[in-house]
């Protein structure tokens, strides 16, 4: 077995690449676009990405279901925002030769139907029932457990759930600097629901996973502790990183706000 993926290694270096190109060619035009710590997140979103599928941890997910959660996490806590954060559909578009950026996006958008997907790919409801079905539907027995036996299902599994970690988080990333009127009071509510699906799934008293009582038991752990790790790993990871930024945006809005009323105070 080797140690790591040499396909999705390739297509993952591809990518940066391509964006990397893409941020020069726009740094030569307009110089103060794009600041080098959205690089440095897109390129960290990358190797989150591939520390999940393309490393030697990918291996490893078939013997314990806490490195099967580590995976997720990665594609969809830890990959999906940071990529996002680099504002990646820009410098992606402007690393692409140009013949294919103006074909393929003209061509598929003259349909009415491409349209209507993309704008209700948008719309937050969407964005946020998206990964709650992808985990909820995944960690259903029957359906982890074929994604367990079929190298192809288990592909669609990880393909789903960094689609879906990208849709949930395209409403709560900034790729540019918002309007002085946009309000995003929703936005922690918005991520505070975002954790409950995992608190739902975080805790059982009994083995769900059948594939796990007859593997081999690394590191000691017993397949019902394994689970129990998994998890926990699920419910601390998701919580922090969904309820900072929840945070972290609350006290911007006060903060704006606060502003707001001591400018019109002065005034």
């Amino acid at each position: 077995m080797p140690s790591f993926n040499f396909p999705v290694t390739l297509a993952l270096l591809l990518a940066a690449l391509i964006y990397t190109r893409g941020w020069y060619r726009l740094r030569r035009t307009l110089p103060n676009t794009i600041p080098i710590w959205r690089v440095a997140a897109f390129v960290a979103g990358l190797l989150s990405v591939w520390i999940a599928i393309g490393s030697p941890l990918a291996h490893r997910d078939h013997e314990l279901l806490s490195i099967h959660m580590v995976q997720h996490l990665l594609l969809m806590a830890t990959g999906a925002p940071l990529i996002l954060l680099g504002a990646p559909a820009l410098l992606l578009k402007y690393g692409l030769p140009q013949r294919f950026v103006g074909h393929v996006p003209g061509s598929l958008f003259r349909y009415s139907w491409a349209r209507t997907i993309a704008h209700a790919l948008t719309r937050p409801a969407v964005c946020w029932l998206a990964p709650t079905i992808a985990v909820i539907g995944w960690h259903v027995p029957p359906a982890f457990e074929l994604a367990m036996r079929s190298n192809a299902w288990h592909d669609i599994q990880r393909i789903m759930f960094f689609a879906a970690g990208i849709l949930f988080w395209r409403p709560v990333i900034e790729p540019w600097p918002r309007a002085p009127n946009d309000t995003r009071w929703s936005v922690p509510l918005y991520l505070f629901l975002g954790t409950l699906p995992c608190d739902a799934l975080s805790f059982s008293d009994r083995v769900a996973y059948q594939s796990y009582l007859s593997g081999p038991q690394l590191f000691n752990l017993s397949a019902l502790r394994d689970q129990q790790t998994a998890g926990a790993l699920m419910w601390v990871c998701v919580t922090f990183i969904y309820l900072m930024p929840a945070v972290a945006i609350t006290i911007r809005i006060l903060g704006d706000a606060s502003g707001r009323i001591g400018g019109t105070e002065m005034s």
